[in-house]
């Protein structure tokens, strides 16, 4: 019987490079959607494939049991694992693989981008110009350094840590809170622990996420953390939208408590045409790019690939969420 595949994600489908060779190389059969895919449009697809090649698609505890006893693995092309059932998965000893260490530089990077476009206005100003608003003397807009705030990270992984080093090279102070804090890390790169999150949140003038989605921080920036913030604050998303409250962050940002939000994510992807963060005061929304370039779509995609191919083959170079 022919191994079949389900692809589904997209910038691994756009984006030229070895990979596809890779996975064309395997005599499979593969069958390509454009995802993310709901829940209603696996549970169609499932049923018939040993492997699934995926990115955000909503694999729920009814499509992988609709996918039973066929599907012999989910390999991610990612990290984030909140719309696998990683549970039930490990349950039924389902292998569910993934990417860590392949975009930490490129999401950094995007942060930073988000943070400097919305302290000097670049993309207000920019989109101002290109639509004839050339204003002179006083009336231009006017900006803030970032030289001498605090960054307060969150979630001191591979990618926060990036974010860490670039703020050194910034002139910022640093300031983190991760329930795995590294502590040879924090004591090279000069980053202060916090003991909670409450306290980042109480320090910071640029709040950055860079945590898992779970049940635990499931709407962690609401109305009662925005308010121990510092006036004016800039709170920068690139890890998942359901981290923030929309409707409480829009509040802050109409009230001016929240100085700028940078967000790669949002609550709901794509967004509705109406979706309120699209046209709020002092906020930047991207759509999900953060980790999307040449060089990182490349490694991301080599990695899923391999650990896929290398797990149906018996090989041990694969990189398991799970264990069972």
């Amino acid at each position: 019987m022919t191994t079949r595949i389900l692809l589904t994600t997209t910038s691994y489908q756009d984006t030229p490079g070895p990979h596809h060779e890779l996975l064309e190389s395997q005599g499979y059969e593969i069958v390509r959607e454009r995802g993310p895919l709901p829940e209603s449009t696996m549970l169609e697809l499932s049923g018939e494939f040993d492997a699934f090649l995926c990115g955000d698609d909503a694999i729920t505890q009814a499509v992988i049991e609709k996918s039973l006893p066929r599907l012999k693995v989910i390999s991610k092309y990612g990290i984030g694992l909140d719309k696998i059932d990683v549970a039930f998965a490990t349950e039924q000893k389902l292998a569910v693989l993934n990417t860590p260490g392949v975009n930490h530089t490129t999401v950094a990077e995007h942060t930073f981008g988000l943070l400097l476009s919305i302290s000097k206005k670049i993309q207000s100003n920019a989109v101002a110009v290109s639509n004839g608003e050339w204003v002179a003397g006083w009336k231009k807009p006017v900006g803030h350094e970032i030289l001498g705030k605090t960054m307060g990270i969150i979630g001191l992984g591979r990618i926060g840590k990036e974010v860490a080093t670039r703020a050194n090279a910034f002139g910022m102070s640093v300031i983190a809170y991760d329930p795995y804090f590294d502590e040879a890390f924090a004591e090279q790169h000069g980053v202060k622990r916090c003991e909670s999150m409450d306290e980042v949140l109480l320090g910071a003038d640029v709040v950055s996420l860079h945590c898992f989605l779970d049940e635990k921080t499931h709407g962690m920036i609401n109305s009662a953390k925005i308010a121990e913030m510092r006036d004016e604050v800039i709170v920068l998303n690139c890890a998942r939208g359901e981290l923030v409250v929309t409707e409480d962050i829009l509040a802050g940002l109409e009230s001016g408590k929240v100085g700028g939000y940078g967000a790669d994510v949002l609550d709901a992807e794509p967004p509705a045409p109406d979706h309120p963060l699209l046209n709020a005061p002092n906020c930047i929304v991207t759509s999900h790019i953060a980790s999307r370039t040449y060089e990182s779509v490349e490694r991301q995609a080599m990695r899923a690939t391999h650990n896929m191919i290398n797990f149906l083959n018996g090989d041990s170079d694969y990189i398991q969420a799970n264990k069972f």
